[in-house]
């Protein structure tokens, strides 16, 4: 009896495994095809930005294009970055660490950020948050198979539009894109409004006296149990976190955070490997 106990046992274990590799291997079939759409097959070639494009900008806008190394060279249309940090499910929390690829386009504008996030030996998160045709979408699954969040909607909309304006800072040339306007706040900063796919949002960006990126600090859609509201999403650079990639120099090390009615949460600490 006890023999026909563990051959009951191996054969459920093999099953949850070959259920486990099966889940992966759709998920990132899924994947695939929709990098596959979404990756322009060829690109045009590129406007050069110069003195004279940036000319009309706010002047933090324009010391941060020059700062950053764009002006002079193409205008950037596709990116693809390899990130590493750890976020926060909850405040108060363990950090879980995240390995993802994230990829840009800026003609019209989108992303496709894939994630892995370990929450314990043998046990993860498989992540894809999209932005592309002006509609966003999220979906994390559990060991790649079991729905945890399916997100979409006009405030995913919302939310997916801010976060590719606020990572136009790893693609400083997006700024002179016809779908972003620009009104100076000060002398330091400027805010941004995107309309696009018949959605408009808006953040306010700031900089150093030289020309580096300091935060970008929008209202953004924050999800809880009862409802969404509203809230101060920051962006911001660790102290000594710029660097330069591909000759663009940008922030390399940043944080996330919700600055929320009962205090700061800074969920999500990520670094730019390359």
């Amino acid at each position: 009896m006890s023999r026909i106990i563990l051959i009951i046992i191996a054969a459920l274990i093999l099953l949850i495994l070959l259920a486990l590799v099966w889940g992966r291997w759709s998920f990132y079939r899924i994947v695939d095809s929709e990098l596959a759409a979404f990756l322009p097959s060829t690109l045009p070639e590129g406007e050069m930005v110069t003195s004279g494009t940036i000319a009309s900008l706010p002047e933090p806008v324009q010391r941060w294009l020059i700062r950053s190394g764009v002006v002079g060279r193409e205008a950037i249309q596709l990116v693809h970055l390899r990130q590493r940090g750890e976020m926060l499910n909850k405040p108060g929390g363990p950090w879980l660490p995240v390995v993802s690829e994230q990829y840009f386009r800026t003609a019209e504008p989108g992303f496709i950020w894939v994630a892995d996030v370990k929450m314990m030996p043998l046990l993860h998160l498989a992540g894809r948050d999209m932005y592309q045709d002006g509609k966003g979408r999220m979906v994390i699954k559990l060991l790649s198979v079991l729905p945890v969040v399916n997100a979409s909607g006009a405030e995913t909309d919302q939310g997916t539009m801010l976060r590719w304006l606020a990572e136009t800072v790893w693609f400083p040339s997006a700024a002179l894109s016809p779908y972003i306007t620009w009104e100076a706040v000060d002398s330091l900063s400027a805010k941004a409004v995107m309309s696009y796919g018949g959605v408009t949002a808006s953040g306010i960006f700031t900089f150093t006296p030289e020309g580096d990126f300091i935060s970008f600090q929008a209202d953004r859609y924050y999800f809880r149990k009862e409802g969404s509201t509203l809230e101060p999403w920051l962006v911001r650079v660790e102290e000594g976190g710029h660097g330069e990639l591909a000759g663009i120099r940008m922030p390399l090390r940043c944080t996330v955070t919700w600055r929320l009615k009962e205090g700061d949460f800074t969920w999500y600490r990520l670094t730019i490997e390359g």
